[in-house]
């Protein structure tokens, strides 16, 4: 039995195609373009295989109301063509299987309790900290949706007194995502990312940021893990910092054997850049019952 997977995410599509282990047989890369290019590239690649149900983790902001008439929806996105577009109806017309959908963080955050190295995890918290910023949250291997669905990057952050830089967020002055992702680094340096030294000070800054988000999520939350992922988090020097930078925000409050170990509670994925896909895979078996 094979299963269909898709990672849609803002600058590509990852597609995949695998079994119930979260092996996966089958992969390719598209970029991420208007709506109806990709997903005519989408629909030619699983047209080559026989797949019963598929698992689509996708950029958002997303509506995961299944009692709403937009349900399956593509929200608010900085993407314009994406605006509003009904990607899980599109995809259900065209393969005519089940299909069940979250975001592409919340994704690759079940790929990891799923199928990685944090399977005895109770809840486990995934960032991924690249072109955006997205958070998603495994409880006792469930996604967490409430309202919505998390929405870690617009998190408010304090800046540094000598932080005056513009924001990269066109809702929110001092967000995680317009301070600290991808974007906001380039256009604070004026370099492309993978041109900004190692030892450049924005990465402090970064750190700091990040760091607060995750103090602030572990008050919350209380995640029994936390996963950092995505192509800022390449930057492997980072989770030092981003451990140290959490415990200084909380500042001693919480007394807890995993904070005593920072380096096995904030960690990089067991899966690396795989996780995404594994995780729409174990979507995909979920939504088995769908039919």
């Amino acid at each position: 039995m094979l299963y269909g997977a898709i990672e849609a995410g803002g600058t590509k599509f990852n597609l995949g195609v695998g079994d119930a282990k979260g092996n996966v047989v089958k992969q390719l890369a598209i970029p991420t373009r208007n709506p109806e290019e990709t997903m005519n590239e989408v629909m030619a690649f699983f047209a080559g295989f026989p797949i019963t149900s598929l698992g689509l983790g996708c950029f958002g902001p997303l509506e995961l109301n299944e009692t709403s008439p937009h349900y399956g929806f593509i929200t608010t996105t900085p993407k314009k063509e994406w605006v509003s577009y009904d990607i899980l109806g599109t995809l259900k017309r065209y393969l005519g299987i089940p299909i069940a959908m979250n975001t592409d963080v919340g994704a690759a955050a079940l790929g990891e309790i799923t199928f990685g190295a944090f399977q005895s995890e109770q809840t486990l918290l995934y960032l991924t900290i690249g072109t955006g910023i997205g958070g998603g949250y495994v409880i006792n291997g469930q996604i967490h949706t409430g309202l919505l669905h998390p929405e870690i990057g617009h998190i408010h952050i304090n800046r540094q007194p000598e932080d005056v830089h513009p924001t990269n967020c066109r809702y929110h002055e001092n967000c995680l995502e317009g301070l600290a992702a991808g974007p906001a680094i380039e256009s604070r340096t004026g370099l492309s990312g993978d041109q900004v030294p190692d030892d450049h000070p924005v990465f402090t800054l970064v750190a700091d940021y990040i760091g607060q988000a995750l103090a602030t999520c572990i008050l919350v939350v209380s995640p029994t893990k936390i996963v950092l992922g995505g192509g800022v988090m390449k930057r492997t020097f980072l989770y030092p910092l981003i451990r140290q930078s959490t415990l200084t925000h909380l500042n001693g409050y919480l007394e807890t054997e995993a904070l005593q170990h920072m380096d096995t509670y904030i960690v990089p994925p067991s899966l690396g850049s795989q996780s995404g896909i594994v995780g729409c895979l174990a979507l995909a078996r979920s939504a088995e019952c769908l039919q």
